[in-house]
């Protein structure tokens, strides 16, 4: 079974601006206007505009302390490229096809990329961005990575030999493939980990009340499987962790809504972030717990998730507006994407942001 899923903001945009299929083709029926890629800096309000590798669109999924961001940018052929860039976001450099997803400390760069075999295959990189190892797959065709830690730990998803989906977790230097297993469905995912290669994602589950879909976490190294329950809805993704194993991520609400959460220390306790606007999801989180996400506009936390606040009213770009923020490291470097698009195709990307937001980060291989 292929199920649709997401990764932070390809997540979110990638979906509806890229053609089906693979080689990663921008579709310009698909979104107009311009989308660039930013670091905010909290502390001096500065504001850093990535650039692109040519093409007029740009998404960043992850910072490191260093303030190196990797993500993904659009070429003057149209094209999808994976990019690294320098300290504080300067300069960009081009990975070659494919998608950057995580970095760590090191600069080491993980996503995806297709294949001689045109398959899509996890990478990882060398310090700083050099040279892409195919991390290959579970058995099965494909596979995706989505987050890295210090250690060079990978985790993403792939397919198996049965040709279910199933979260992985790599040893250090993306050696070797371990599968993760389920909450007792078919599939799952992983997003996010931490220093002690704690993971977090989401996993399909059995229960009296029919298959649902729920957050999870797991002990160091990927060991163990722990469900992280909802906001007392029926599906709830965990996006990112910090040190203290602190985990957020989105939810359904007993009502049905779609809401920002974040837990307590080893993803203890889910406690709603709330919503200014129809739905709010929560990708990002540094060692204070101040998280980032999108609730209408890019948001941002005070410490341990206090607070929601648009970030566009704390820092303002003229012209642009601060849609989504996907990742914050400790000095307070946000990355957020931003655009200027037509006012019709705005106002239909916030229409549909809650549906899009946990149900298209990517389109899989047929």
């Amino acid at each position: 079974m292929k199920k649709p899923h997401c990764n932070k903001i390809q997540r979110l945009l990638l979906a509806a601006t890229l053609s089906v299929g693979l080689g990663f083709v921008f579709s310009a029926q698909a979104f107009a206007g311009e989308t660039h890629s930013y670091i905010v800096d909290l502390n001096s309000k500065t504001v850093t505009d990535l650039g692109s590798l040519g093409g007029n669109f740009t998404v960043a999924n992850g910072i490191n302390e260093a303030g190196q961001v990797a993500g993904s940018s659009q070429t003057a052929a149209n094209i999808s490229n994976a990019f690294v860039t320098g300290p504080n976001g300067a300069g960009m450099t081009d990975l070659g096809e494919g998608f950057g997803n995580g970095i760590n400390n090191t600069g080491q760069v993980t996503g995806y990329a297709v294949t001689s075999l045109n398959a899509n295959h996890a990478f990882i990189t060398g310090p700083t961005g050099g040279g892409l190892t195919d991390l290959g797959t579970l058995g099965g065709k494909y596979s995706y990575a989505y987050g890295i830690n210090d250690a060079g730990q990978v985790v993403g998803d792939s397919a198996t030999a049965s040709g279910a989906d199933h979260a992985f977790i790599t040893g250090p230097n993306g050696v070797g493939m371990t599968d993760l297993g389920t909450l007792g469905g078919p599939g799952s995912v992983a997003y996010g980990i931490n220093t002690a290669g704690q993971v977090v994602g989401y996993s399909d589950t059995h229960t009296p009340a029919g298959d649902q879909r729920h957050a999870f976490i797991t002990g160091p190294n990927g060991v163990g499987m722990t469900d992280l329950g909802t906001l007392g809805g029926t599906y709830s993704i965990a996006n990112g962790i910090n040190d203290a194993g602190q985990v957020v991520g989105y939810s359904y609400t007993a009502s049905g809504e779609g809401h920002a959460f974040i837990t307590g220390p080893n993803g203890v306790g889910m406690t709603d972030l709330g919503t200014p606007g129809a739905s709010s999801v929560a990708y990002g989180i540094n060692a204070a717990g101040e998280v980032v996400g999108q609730a209408g506009h890019a948001f941002v936390t005070g410490p341990n998730g206090v607070g929601i606040t648009d970030l566009n009213s704390l820092v303002g770009l003229s012209g642009v507006t601060f849609t989504w923020a996907v990742d914050i490291n400790n000095h307070g470097q946000v990355v957020v994407v931003g655009s200027i698009p037509e006012p019709e195709t705005y106002a239909l990307l916030l229409a549909g942001l809650g549906l899009i937001g946990f149900m298209a980060r990517r389109r899989k291989a047929a």
